[in-house]
Formats: structure tokens, sequence, C-alpha cells
């Protein structure tokens, strides 16, 4: 089946669904208490993911060989007339902060509602919830599992903020988009100040697969994110992919560009660059599936700061190459299994003691209930 830009909605029609959606949007801060109180008949499920691991360090330099659950998900999903859904998702993880003495907590990871006017292609979200790009490309690579996603490893983009976020399709997800503006920091910290971040993902299929979800056939997605940190300075991020999805292959290219300075601070401009490509093949009708993801990030390009200042040695040598291989298998609808290698290796100068590389092995579940 193919997917063309041509089956995407005429003018005509798209002209049609702006007097609804505008007057949607006009009336959404007077109706959605409203509609709220007389939501009588609210549908309310529980649900959740836990994810858990047996992960051995393979490097004398820190041989470390633990069991462990990564994270544990409580959603609380609510669906009430008038086009309005609320989650609340609670947050178990091992905190590494010395005052909690490494053990489990628990935070709030969602808390938001949503509201989808009748016979409109756009939903509107308010509160601590998923940002632009991270769920879209969690769904896109699908083992969320291994572990979070590079941008969201490397701290340049978070899961969940607090913010107001705009999302919509037309064509049956061939354009899928969504605009938020946020706070910026993460649902991990604090709000911070009065600086906002605003954030916008577009993606268009131009060729359609037996996927037929919002990250499914041959694609091309951008996304784009200028903000400001608490304190002042730029916290920009720019992202173009390239992908194809069926129910039997995954691919993706992946470039970033990163932009961050404090003001507090001189000399702090950095411009960062990740280079990123992942692959997932399913065997047949089975549930064997391979997978691999290779990412190069530089979290300092610079030449130099300021004129006649060369880069410190930490930026030259920050760059760092992070390689995951291994194999899943689909025990049932509600237990995966994976088993995978994740090495890193990073750039160090000649002579320096700093470790080269680092390897680990795990063998990883997620149980979806």
């Amino acid at each position: 089946m193919l997917g063309r830009i041509a089956d995407l909605p005429s003018r005509p029609a798209a002209r049609r669904l702006r007097w609804p959606c505008r007057a949607a949007w006009l009336a959404a801060l007077t109706l959605l208490p409203a509609l709220g109180v007389r939501s009588a008949r609210a549908q309310i499920t529980v649900g959740g993911v836990i994810y858990a691991q047996w992960s051995a360090q393979l490097d004398s330099l820190s041989p470390a060989n633990n069991i462990d659950i990564t994270r544990a998900y409580v959603n609380v999903i609510g669906r009430f007339t008038g086009g309005i859904t609320t989650r609340v998702t609670g947050d178990v993880y091992h905190d590494a902060d010395a005052t909690a003495g490494g053990g489990m907590v628990e935070r709030l990871k969602f808390a938001y509602a949503a509201w989808t006017p009748a016979n409109c292609p756009l939903t509107l979200r308010f509160g601590l919830t998923l940002t632009a790009w991270e769920d879209f490309e969690d769904q896109l690579w699908d083992y969320r599992m291994q572990g979070p996603d590079e941008m969201d490893r490397d701290g340049y983009t978070a899961s969940s903020d607090f913010g107001v976020a705009v999302d919509g399709n037309l064509g049956g997800e061939r354009l899928d988009f969504s605009a938020m503006a946020f706070n910026g920091e993460g649902y991990a910290k604090s709000p911070g100040d009065q600086h906002k971040d605003f954030a916008a993902r577009v993606s268009l299929r131009l060729l359609g697969t037996d996927d037929a979800s919002r990250v499914g056939g041959l694609r091309v997605t951008g996304y784009g994110q200028l903000g400001t940190p608490t304190g002042g300075g730029i916290r920009n991020r720019f992202i173009g992919l390239v992908s194809y999805r069926s129910k039997q292959l995954s691919l993706a290219a992946e470039v970033v560009a990163t932009r961050d300075s404090l003001t507090s601070t001189a000399n702090s401009l950095k411009t960062g660059r990740v280079l990123e490509g992942f692959g997932v093949v399913h065997v047949g009708a089975t549930p064997l599936a391979f997978l691999a993801l290779l990412a190069v990030v530089d979290p300092n390009t610079c030449t130099s700061y300021a004129a006649g200042t060369d880069c410190p040695l930490a930026a030259q040598y920050d760059r760092r190459t992070h390689l995951i291989a291994g194999a899943s298998w689909q025990l049932t609808p509600n237990v995966r299994l994976l088993a995978d290698l994740d090495r890193t290796t990073y750039q160090t100068p000649a002579g320096s003691a700093a470790p080269r590389a680092m390897s680990t092995a795990l063998f990883q579940t997620q149980f979806t209930y």
C-alpha cells in the first residue's frame, strides 16, 4: 500500500476543519472545567509497565553485577464525555542521590488533561505532559526497555515536562505534528524561572506500509526547540530524521545539532552534534527480533570559544560512541525479553588514565499490565 502526498486533505477540506477547531480553542478555558464536572460516566483504567534487568560489566574498571528494577510505571487513565482524557503516571526508580541511599523512590512522571473536540484533528494537552520529540522516537524505536534514547540519555531532551501542547494529524496519520510551550527543565527538576522553551515536530509519511501508525511507513521528520535555561542563555535543539517502519522492519537515521550556553558563565557556548542510526528486524511470524543502534555523541564541536582562545582539553576529547546490539523474544503479549550488549567507547587523549570503553551485558524484561 502506497501513501501519497496527494492523499492529504484538499485546501477546501482543510478550510472546513479550521472553523470548528478555532471555535473549540476559543472556548477551551470556559468549557473544559464545565465538561469535567458534567462527566458522570467516566471510564477509569489502571495499568503500567515494569522494566527489570540483570546487568554485568565486562571490563575490569567497574566490575558490577546487579539485578535491578530500572523503572516501574503506574498509569491511571480517565476517559470522559466531551473528548476529555486524563493521565496520571507514577514513576518508581533507583535514585542515585546519596541522600536517598540509592533506594527506590517515586516521583510524578505525567499528570495532564487532554481534550479532542468533536470532528477536529487536534488535541490540546495541559499539565505535566509528553514532550514533542521523546514519545515519537520511543514509539519508532520501540525498545525503551533497553534504556532512554540518546537525546534523553545525554540530557538534551526529556520525556515529559510542565507545559501546554497541541497535537494533530491529517490524512490518516500521513501528516503528524506536535507543538509545545513548556518550562524546559524536564519533569525531574524544579520548574525554573520566567524563561520558557518552545518546540515543534512535524512528520510526513511519503510511502505507506502495513504499519499505518504515526511512525509507520517511509517518513521524514523534523524537530526544532528554542529555549532559555534557568538564569538565561541558549538551549536550542534541531533534529532531522528519515525512517522506515513496517511490521517486519524498522530503520532510522538521525542528525541532531545542539546549542547551549549560560549567561552566568563566560565562554560557555557549546555546539554539539549527535549522529544516530538504528534498525529492528522481526523474523517472519516468530516472536524473535534482532536490533542494533549506533550513536556518535559530540557534546562540544567547537574549535574556539572566542577569538584567540582554543577549546579546553575537555571539549577536544568529549566525543563518545554508543553501540547496542541484541535479540528480543516476545514471550507473551505482556512480556518481552531482551538480551543485548551495550558498549560505550570514549575519545581520550594519548596516555590518559581515563577509561576508553565500557561494556555491559544485559538481560532485560518488559512486563506490561
